[in-house]
């Protein structure tokens, strides 16, 4: 989740991977590690590779996310950040 605005009344919400989206313009992000899916990812090839049928193969769900908070845009569109959601955050642009 991606929200960005000028407004600061007004909020939109997109789904987004990369963390370096939030660092070039959204207020915050919160999503999928992509590191983690790549690794998981990984392991679907290895069981393939060794003759593991892809449709027998489980839909895995992200189990590890990241939530990215940009000080300067939340600062920019004039909003207050509250202590609590600091102290939750995994990384902090300023």
């Amino acid at each position: 989740m991606c929200a960005r605005s000028r407004n600061k009344n007004a909020e939109v919400t997109t789904n987004t991977q990369p963390t370096i989206i939030c660092r070039r313009a959204c207020q915050r992000l919160l999503g999928p590690n992509i590191l983690e899916m790549f690794r998981r990812a990984a392991s679907y090839v290895d069981q393939i590779a060794r003759g593991a049928k892809p449709s027998d193969l489980p839909v895995e769900q992200p189990t590890k996310f990241e939530f990215v908070l940009n000080l300067k845009t939340a600062k920019a569109i004039g909003l207050a950040t509250p202590t609590a959601l600091l102290l939750r955050v995994e990384e902090v642009i300023e």
